[in-house]
């Protein structure tokens, strides 16, 4: 039998366990050279593949031990993981480029399947930028939308702080593995967000902590393509030229999701990416209420996972 019928034969459907699986998915990542697309790439080869499909039961078992222990030195002692072909997995995140295998989360999965929308942005805003932020967080989650952000300082911040203060619900999708804070100064932020609304990672534990800081960077931009593909749609309050923000927004018109850049954005000199995503099929802004004519009617719930 040839590797390659054989993994299919083991990819017979079996009890999943959650806990395997974890372990594997951080095994995969500590093997050289492992990237989001790497990983995308295998699972593309191997249709119906778990993780576990790829690494032996007792490397499983040791690492998910290694993770939750390094979990729980952080104080994370209660989470949860999603993972692909194994139910409550939300479809739409296999609209991205390299839809991730296996998520972690706190909180309320069941956001996972309201209709939210990512309202993102540069992490050092005009005053301006941060009151529109606020305003668009809060005309959307009145019209009952959730509002997902990614718990960076600036507009991150104030898209998460204006659903609170609206008492609407809110998920952070963050760049960091599911027990590290960042940045510091949003910590009860993060804390309220995990215990009261729905905090999502994509970032394996081991890996991230055995890396260093600018081998991690790199870990947000993933989180900026899970974060769209989650979104029924993005809405670009302030960013510049090099932002990751824009990272977003090519995820957000590759998955076929509703990109919104506000008409300010248009009028600076300094920017050419505003009219670059324009001719590419993003909406300009002209009149914040607009944008919830561009919208899906909001859902408490479009589970198909």
């Amino acid at each position: 039998m040839s590797p390659a019928a054989a993994l299919a034969a083991t990819i017979e459907v079996e009890a999943i366990s959650p806990r395997i699986e974890m372990g594997a998915y951080e095994a995969l990542w500590l093997q050289k050279e492992t990237t989001f697309k790497r990983i995308a790439d295998r699972f593309r080869e191997h249709p119906g593949a778990l993780p576990s499909n790829f690494v032996d039961p007792a490397t499983a078992e040791l690492t998910q031990q290694r993770a939750a222990a390094r979990l729980a030195a952080a104080g994370i002692n209660r989470f949860g993981i999603r993972i692909h072909g194994a139910g409550d997995y939300p479809v739409p995140l296999r609209d991205a480029k390299e839809p991730v295998e296996l998520l972690y989360y706190r909180g309320s999965w069941e956001l996972a399947f309201t209709t939210s929308v990512a309202i993102v942005g540069t992490r050092s805003p005009t005053a301006e930028g941060v009151k529109r932020a606020e305003r668009l967080a809060r005309m959307l989650a009145g019209a009952g939308y959730t509002i997902t952000s990614g718990l960076a300082t600036g507009i991150d911040t104030a898209a998460h702080r204006t659903a609170l203060t609206c008492n609407a619900p809110t998920i952070a999708v963050i760049g960091t593995h599911i027990g590290q804070v960042y940045p510091r100064e949003n910590a009860d932020l993060q804390k309220e967000i995990a215990t009261n609304h729905l905090l999502i990672s994509q970032v394996p534990v081991l890996r991230s902590e055995q890396q260093d800081y600018r081998a991690n960077r790199l870990f947000f931009p993933e989180r900026n393509k899970t974060m769209s593909a989650l979104s029924a749609a993005t809405v670009i309050v302030e960013a510049g030229e090099t932002s990751g923000t824009l990272t977003q927004a090519r995820a957000a018109l590759h998955q076929g999701r509703k990109l919104f850049i506000l008409d300010n954005l248009f009028q600076r000199p300094d920017l050419t990416w505003p009219k670059t995503f324009l001719e590419k099929g993003a909406i300009r802004v002209r009149n914040e209420d607009d944008i919830l004519a561009e919208l899906p009617p909001p859902t408490k719930a479009h589970r198909e996972g």
